[in-house]
C-alpha cells in the first residue's frame, strides 16, 4: 500500500468521529464528507439549505487547499441530501466553486445525516495529474 498522509486544517471542521478530514495516498486525496459546520464554532451554520450547501463547499475547499491542491484538482464529488428537491440549489452553489471542466459527481438522497443537517459533500482529488486522451 502507498504511504498515506493525514491532512488536517483548522479552516474546516474538526473530525467529529473516527476519521480524518482527508487522507493522501500517492497523488490521490480522499476528502471526508463535509457537513455545514462553521469551523470556528463547530455549530451548524444555518437551517437554510443554500447556506448549508455553501458551507459544505467552503469546508471542502479548505481541506483541498490544506492538501496542497485546488478545487480544479477535484475529480469526483459525492453529494448527500436529505431532500433531492434541493438538487437545483446544489447546482447553483456548486457553480460558485467549480468551473468547467467539472468533476464527476453523484447526488444521493439519504434519510438522515450527522447533526440533522440537510447536505454533506465528499470528494476525491488528484494532485499533479495531467490531462489525458
Amino acid at each position: 500500500m502507498a504511504d498515506k498522509q493525514i491532512i488536517a486544517t483548522d479552516n474546516a471542521p474538526a473530525a467529529i468521529g473516527t476519521y480524518s478530514q482527508a487522507v493522501r495516498a500517492g497523488n490521490t486525496v480522499y476528502i471526508s464528507g463535509q457537513i455545514p459546520l462553521d469551523p470556528s464554532t463547530m455549530e451548524v451554520c444555518s437551517q437554510e439549505f443554500a447556506a448549508q450547501a455553501n458551507q459544505c463547499f467552503a469546508n471542502l475547499q479548505a481541506v483541498v487547499q490544506a492538501a496542497g491542491g485546488s478545487l480544479a484538482d477535484v475529480v469526483k464529488v459525492s453529494i448527500f441530501m436529505t431532500d433531492l428537491s434541493n438538487f437545483p440549489t446544489v447546482n447553483e452553489v456548486m457553480s460558485q466553486y467549480f468551473q468547467e471542466p467539472y468533476p464527476a459527481r453523484a447526488a444521493v438522497g439519504v434519510k438522515a445525516l450527522p447533526k440533522a443537517v440537510q447536505v454533506e459533500v465528499e470528494a476525491i482529488m488528484v494532485i499533479g495529474h495531467t490531462d489525458c486522451c
